[in-house]
């Protein structure tokens, strides 16, 4: 394991009032939409995309519209906003995931953001034959339950306590399925060391620089996304950060030298 095993608290004030980027990021993906269409392409295999907490489908529709350009079959989730473990939410998914699988009679990828890669990883755990892979953007999968700037949200949404989601330890562990976390440092609604996959032969961390709000629209990010999508299917390997992608890719490892309450994350900090 790699991650602190210290708790976090939620980000700096600071950083939550720079959630006003996710309006640039999604200007940027506009401005560079042409250059998103030259990312790698997809094979057709299906996608579905989860939004986060109180979003709804409308919110993944600029992903959901990249990929169908890069020749992917990618789909919303089709239960309105999200409002997080209510009774049925997780097995509309499962309905969802196994009546695309049987679509397109292939496996299909799941892609969430926020609290929707909570829910995608722990689809792929409940139906693993089904998932071909697994991609978090700024999920909480391995916080502490108010390691965040959105719980009262979520509690009010949801009806229950923050601490009160069953198996949250399992929860940190990687799904049974390839998978990668796309996170930032200067998240300013969960805590980025929460948002880290643990690094196996199979799983892995790509980091970014923007907001958790523009995360499911920012260039970089979705970049990632289509580079994660074309992997040929049982064929994962790390994110390859290389040459110029280093300037837009930050180290993910380095953390492991920073302090474990992340204050050397940068000038954002917590």
């Amino acid at each position: 394991m790699d991650r602190t095993t210290e708790p976090v608290g939620p980000p700096s004030r600071l950083l939550l009032a720079l959630e006003l980027r996710g309006i640039w990021e999604l200007q940027a993906f506009f401005a560079t939409y042409p250059l998103l269409r030259q990312a790698p392409r997809g094979d057709g295999h299906p996608v579905l995309v989860l939004p986060g907490l109180a979003a709804s489908d409308v919110s993944t529709r600029p992903l959901r519209t990249l990929l169908k350009d890069l020749g992917y079959a990618a789909h919303g989730w089709k239960q309105g906003p999200n409002r997080g473990p209510h009774p049925g939410v997780e097995a509309g998914i499962d309905e969802r995931l196994a009546e695309l699988s049987a679509r397109y009679q292939r496996k299909v990828s799941l892609i969430g953001w926020s609290l929707g890669g909570v829910f995608a990883r722990e689809a792929a755990r409940r139906a693993p034959s089904l998932v071909r892979q697994v991609i978090t953007l700024g999920s909480p999968f391995a916080n502490e339950p108010k390691a965040s700037n959105a719980w009262q949200l979520y509690e009010t949404l949801s009806g229950r306590r923050a601490e009160d989601w069953p198996g949250r330890e399992a929860m940190k562990l990687p799904p049974p399925v390839p998978s990668t976390a796309i996170y930032s440092r200067s998240d300013g609604i969960v805590a980025w060391q929460g948002c880290r996959e643990q690094e196996s032969a199979t799983s892995g961390n790509v980091e970014v620089e923007g907001s958790h709000c523009g995360l499911g629209h920012n260039p970089v990010a979705l970049y990632a996304v289509a580079d994660r999508l074309a992997m040929p299917e049982g064929e994962w390997r790390p994110f390859d950060r290389s040459g110029l992608k280093r300037l837009l890719f930050p180290d993910p490892r380095r953390h492991q030298q920073d302090g474990a309450d992340g204050s050397h994350a940068g000038p954002f900090a917590a």
